[in-house]
């Protein structure tokens, strides 16, 4: 019998075209009210959207302001001090002394000019991505959401680490205010690094994001940092400033983290080339691995970004209502997408659909078997439409041949099918 799932949305399983339909094609279809609503449906997706590039603006503003409070404040102090030991300095060494109290006021008015031209692009691309939300409409939902499917592949691609084909992308379809690449590549320089065994860059990028990260309950980043650069001095035997290290920046963690601090140091006694497991894990290459992927859920986390790509997440949101049991059968047909490997691997750990109603999809029509079209059932346990099997039989002389087995019968063999 070929029956394909129980919900209008799995009928993937013996009807591509009718299952896999675009979303822009139904929504072509629909009325307006309702694709409206699917609009208003679709745009609670959009938090990580909006809220990356402020983030984004909100720590260019902090950044400057902290240099800001830094030098003005030492300007300040060093007039001060100039002022309680005027009677001790000759005029030249005054005129001299504010000459370069000037040169620094100089340059940090350069510097906030620059800044302040940075936080305009910033407050532009907030407001870009504002006015692209807010220009969609029923009459333009074919061209926003083919811009949303373009913002969706160059999410996948920064987070493959495919940067140029993103700004390639971002560049020809003219949506660099609508795309986090810059962010991206910011990440890039922390992750490569990583990639290289260094633990610097990450750790300026912690002391630079230090505030928001306090905020994570769970973060523990710089933590797993700074074990791994005691690791890394104990594999190059240089056991002093190994221990000066856990000192200095180990120490203060012992009272949250004490269990892995205790297995850390007994790597002084056991050193990189023991072979007790338990050790010998810490100096495994894979912990390299372990920290560029912890480093990238806590950067998603911090600019309110998805830990899986959003085309995952929206390819899978699609899958969940395709998946059921024959999707995985060795019958399941080559239009089902969970037919293929890379779909069924997204799929893998998500539910079977929920199904209400059962349908029976005609294998050689693709229509639905119903009351108007009932199903036949052929001798050897194959089940077709009514309408498939007599226009068959009318150009065969009575007989209908069954299209996966190849079997020839008459068409007064076939038993009707109820449903029930």
């Amino acid at each position: 019998m070929d029956m394909a799932g129980e919900s209008p949305s799995s009928l993937a399983n013996g009807d591509s075209s009718a299952a896999s339909t675009p979303a822009e094609v139904v929504a072509a279809v629909a009325p307006p009210s309702s694709r409206m609503f699917q609009l208003a449906e679709s745009l609670k997706l959009e938090h990580q959207f909006l809220r990356a590039p402020l983030e984004q603006f909100k720590k260019t503003i902090r950044s400057h302001h902290r240099y800001a409070e830094k030098e003005i404040s030492a300007v300040l102090s060093s007039v001060a001090d100039s002022a309680d030991r005027s009677d001790a300095m000759s005029r030249e060494d005054a005129a001299d002394h504010l000459r370069s109290l000037v040169s620094r006021l100089q340059g940090l008015k350069r510097k906030l000019e620059e800044g302040s031209k940075t936080e305009k692009l910033q407050a532009q691309r907030c407001r870009a991505r504002l006015d692209h939300l807010d220009s969609i409409d029923a009459d333009n939902l074919t061209e926003w959401s083919n811009t949303r499917l373009k913002r969706i592949l160059v999410d996948y691609m920064l987070r493959m680490s495919y940067y140029d084909a993103a700004k390639k992308l971002a560049e020809t379809s003219n949506i660099q205010d609508l795309v986090d690449i810059d962010i991206f590549l910011d990440a890039k320089k922390v992750i490569d690094s990583l990639q290289n065994k260094e633990v610097g860059p990450a750790l300026a990028w912690c002391a630079e994001n230090k505030s928001r990260l306090k905020n994570q309950r769970y973060s523990k980043l710089e933590f797993q940092l700074r074990l791994q650069e005691f690791i890394e001095l104990v594999r190059a035997d240089n056991y002093l400033r190994a221990i000066q290290c856990a000192r200095k920046y180990l120490a203060p963690w012992g009272a949250t983290y004490m269990k892995e601090l205790q297995c850390v140091m007994a790597t002084l006694a056991f050193r990189s080339n023991t072979e007790c497991p338990t050790y010998k894990v810490l100096f495994e290459p894979m912990q390299w691995v372990y920290l560029v992927e912890q480093f990238k859920q806590e950067f998603c986390r911090l600019f309110g970004m998805t830990l899986e790509p959003l085309l995952n997440i929206y390819l899978q949101a699609g899958l969940s209502a395709l998946k059921t049991p024959f999707c995985f059968e060795e019958g399941c047909t080559k239009e089902d997408p969970l037919s293929h490997e890379g779909f069924r691997k997204l799929a893998a750990p998500l539910p079977f659909s929920k199904q209400h109603h059962s349908k029976l999809v005609c294998y050689i029509t693709k229509e639905l078997m119903d009351t108007e079209n009932p199903p036949l059932v052929l001798p050897n346990g194959y089940v077709y439409s009514t309408k498939a099997l007599e226009e068959m039989a009318s150009k065969n002389d009575g007989k209908v041949t069954c299209p996966r087995t190849g079997e020839a019968f008459n068409f007064c063999e076939l038993v009707k099918v109820y449903i029930s």
